[in-house]
C-alpha cells in the first residue's frame, strides 16, 4: 500500500442506487474520533498495520492487522491508536437497498470482523483504491458492483466475533426496526415500540443498546433525521416546515434543533451545502 494518504468520496453519488460509497480511503496514520452520534452511513474501518482500540456499545475492542470493524449508521463509537503507528483501509456507504440486502444477509448490526486467508478484505479495498486512482471518472456502477462484491465477501469469508449473540438480539428486535422504518412519521413512544416487540420497555431498551449501541427513541430520531436529509436535497422548494410534519416532528422549530443536534448544522445549511456541491 502506498505511504501517503488516500481518501476519495463521491458528494454527488445516485441515491437511488441499491448501495453506493461514500467514501473510500487509506490513513498510513489514522486519527484519533469520537463520534458520540455517530456516522450517517454504514462504516467499515481494518488495520493494515500497527494497532488500534475501537469503543462502541460500552465495550473496547483491539484492531490488530487483519481485524476490521462494520458499524450500521448513527452509531456511536470512538477510536485512537494504541501504537506510534496505525495504518487503515475503510470504507462508507449506503444506498436505497443497503439495509435490504445486508439484512438478507443477516450482517446488519455492528460486528467485529478477522480476514480469512482465502481472501483478505485488505485486497478488495485496495482493489477499489487503485481502480477509481487509474480512472476518476470511474463508473458509480462500477462502485456499486465493486462494493456489493466486498459486502459478500464478508458474509463469505470473515470470521465474525460475536456473531451468534449479535445476530440473536437484532433476530428479537428485527420487527421493531422494520415497522419504524414504515411509521417513523406518527407519533410513537417507547410503549408502542415495546408493545410491537411484545417486550418490556426495559428489556427493549437494552437489546438497542446492545445491538446499536443507543436508545430506541434516539434510532426512531435518526431514521427520522434521514428521512428529513433526502427531502431537503431532493425537492428544494420544501419549507422546513412541511418536511418537519412529514417526518412527525410537531413544531418546525423542535426539527431544525434536533437537526443541528444531531448533524452539526442546521437543515437549511445542510441545503445549501449540498446544493454549492452539485454547482
Amino acid at each position: 500500500m502506498k505511504q501517503g494518504k488516500i481518501r476519495y468520496t463521491f458528494s454527488s453519488f445516485d441515491k437511488s442506487l441499491p448501495l453506493f460509497i461514500e467514501s473510500i480511503g487509506y490513513n498510513p496514520q489514522e486519527e484519533d474520533f469520537a463520534r458520540p452520534e455517530g456516522y450517517p452511513y454504514f462504516h467499515w474501518l481494518q488495520t493494515v498495520k500497527g494497532e488500534g482500540t475501537f469503543s462502541f456499545s460500552g465495550e473496547r475492542h483491539l484492531l490488530t492487522p487483519g481485524r476490521g470493524i462494520l458499524l450500521t449508521p448513527f452509531t456511536p463509537h470512538s477510536y485512537y491508536s494504541t501504537h506510534t503507528e496505525w495504518s487503515t483501509l475503510y470504507i462508507t456507504f449506503g444506498g436505497a437497498s443497503a439495509d435490504s440486502i445486508l439484512n438478507s444477509l443477516d450482517i446488519n448490526f455492528n460486528a467485529l470482523y478477522s480476514e480469512s486467508k482465502d481472501l483478505p478484505f485488505s485486497k478488495q479495498v485496495e482493489g477499489i483504491l487503485k481502480s477509481v486512482e487509474r480512472d476518476t471518472e470511474f463508473s458509480k456502477l462500477d462502485l456499486s458492483s465493486d462494493l456489493y462484491s466486498f459486502i459478500i465477501m464478508l458474509k463469505k469469508y470473515g470470521k465474525l466475533k460475536n456473531q451468534q449473540s449479535l445476530s440473536n438480539n437484532y433476530d428479537k428486535i428485527r420487527p421493531v426496526v422494520e415497522w419504524l422504518e414504515h411509521v417513523y412519521q406518527e407519533n410513537i413512544g417507547l410503549n408502542e415500540m415495546a408493545k410491537k416487540a411484545n417486550m418490556s420497555p426495559q428489556n427493549l431498551s437494552a437489546l438497542f443498546r446492545n445491538t446499536f449501541g443507543t436508545s430506541p427513541y434516539s434510532f426512531l430520531i435518526n431514521l427520522r433525521i434521514r428521512e428529513a436529509k433526502k427531502k431537503l436535497v431532493s425537492n428544494s422548494e420544501q419549507s422546513l416546515k412541511e418536511i418537519a410534519s412529514s417526518i412527525g416532528f410537531n413544531d418546525v422549530s423542535h426539527f431544525v434543533a434536533t437537526f443541528r443536534r444531531v448533524e452539526g448544522i442546521t437543515p437549511k445549511k445542510y441545503r445549501n451545502l449540498y446544493n454549492e456541491k452539485l454547482m
